[in-house]
């Protein structure tokens, strides 16, 4: 059993692996994965997305019970990392909620849906999509939110609504998901070239993302703060993933098939994003960056532990 499933999750950690190698023997350049990244942030994963939301049954995956089972275990994650970091690490307040946000954002697409799609088929993703269609717009609202509130040197409410809001709009991954939302309930219909050509870049979006994530994770280090980092992972893959197990299962009686998306997707380590909102307040990256490496090397073992919990 633990055989068969590492055989489902080990093929995207080896397109990680081999991101990592690539780079570190210097046969692609930093800036060579940098290009790669904002291809697949940019352009393939907003195309994957758009194609995947404007074709949904909106009325068959867009379940309360999917939504709230998954954010409130988030949001929970989110607040007892903060309380963690201020407790047993003596952060301030701002860098405490950079460490709460990277307990939050789980690497939904770049690790989830190859996972999921792995575990499961193509044909299990749409519950993913479903949460993936608010993950970035809640993170960021949640985070920077708390983040401006919490900081000595806050803005005024304009000022922290319009930051708010200017981090939701710029997001690639945003506008591709509220577009295909536009395009899936006003039913317009687009040309056969266009949805082609947008299939054929969803195409890359996945491997190429699996691929200049372990590029780009060569430039972190488990640094000094280890034990925070511990705690990152432990509420990432541990914690999010069994509320929100709890929440889908006993409590709302979800079918298996979201109880498997809301777990999967819970139980993913922190993404790039989590280390960009530490670098765009600059609290406690060196922490958070340890925290992506860290749980992104454990979650080999845990998402094959998860996957064989719910079958």
């Amino acid at each position: 059993m633990i055989f068969t499933l590492l055989q489902v999750v080990m093929p995207v950690f080896l397109v990680i692996g081999g991101g990592f190698l690539a780079a570190r023997f210097t046969i692609l350049s930093r800036e060579s994965f940098d290009a790669v990244m904002r291809f697949v942030q940019q352009i393939a994963i907003p195309s994957l997305l758009f194609r995947a939301v404007s074709t949904l049954d909106l009325a068959a995956v867009f379940d309360w019970r999917l939504l709230a089972s998954f954010y409130i275990a988030a949001t929970t994650s989110f607040v007892l990392g903060i309380i963690g970091a201020r407790l047993f690490f003596a952060r301030r307040p701002g860098e405490a909620v950079a460490i709460g946000f990277a307990a939050l954002f789980s690497n939904s697409v770049l690790l989830g849906l190859p996972i999921m799609e792995r575990a499961f088929g193509a044909d299990a993703l749409a519950p993913n999509f479903a949460i993936i269609a608010i993950h970035a717009p809640f993170c960021y609202l949640l985070g920077i939110s708390v983040m401006e509130v919490s900081r000595a040197d806050g803005r005024g409410a304009v000022q922290t609504l319009s930051a708010i809001g200017n981090a939701i709009i710029r997001n690639a991954i945003t506008v591709a998901l509220a577009l295909g939302l536009v395009v899936n309930l006003t039913g317009l219909p687009l040309w056969a070239p266009i949805t082609e050509a947008l299939d054929m870049l969803a195409r890359a979006a996945l491997p190429g993302a699996l691929f200049a994530l372990g590029g780009i994770l060569i430039r972190y280090k488990l640094s000094a703060n280890l034990a925070e980092a511990g705690m990152i992972t432990a509420l990432s893959l541990v914690l999010h993933p069994a509320l929100a197990y709890l929440l889908a299962g006993p409590v709302f009686d979800l079918p298996i098939g979201y109880i498997r998306s809301a777990v999967v997707t819970a139980a993913m380590a922190p993404g790039i994003n989590a280390f960009i909102f530490a670098n765009m307040y600059d609290r406690a990256k060196d922490t958070v960056a340890s925290g992506v490496l860290l749980a992104t090397g454990v979650s080999i073992l845990s998402a094959s532990a998860w996957l064989w919990l719910i079958g």
